[in-house]
């Protein structure tokens, strides 16, 4: 089978990526949103604990990915929790594991294609 459990874990890490990036944008974006509170996507908890089920692979096919408002961050005076420098550091690093992710994907599919000689 070509999708194996590693492959559905990553498409599904890159999905999880990528609505971590819209969330935090969305959060740069409401900096000055007063009642705005900051949203985030924690798909690292939902896939180790999928990872972890006995039938990863079912449990990495169900497993849900949301953004959630973060109710643990500091709320400023105007009743916005958004730090601009932390939200820009946040979207840096989850650039960066993206990109991580892709290029782990590209191997992946590079090694199927070399095994079955389409390379």
């Amino acid at each position: 089978m070509l999708i194996d459990t590693t492959q559905l874990a990553l498409e599904r890490a890159l999905e999880g990526s990528s609505l971590r990036q819209q969330a935090l944008a969305s959060n740069l974006a409401n900096v000055n949103t007063p009642g705005y509170r900051r949203r985030d996507v924690d798909f690292h908890s939902a896939l180790a604990g999928a990872m972890r089920s006995s039938d990863a692979k079912t449990a990495l096919a169900g497993v849900s990915i949301d953004a959630g408002v973060d109710r643990t961050s500091v709320v400023r005076a105007d009743g916005s929790s958004v730090d601009v420098d932390a939200e820009s550091a946040k979207l840096a690093a989850n650039g960066l594991e993206y990109e991580q992710l892709t290029s782990a994907a590209h191997v992946r599919i590079e090694i199927l294609r070399i095994a079955m000689g389409v390379a």
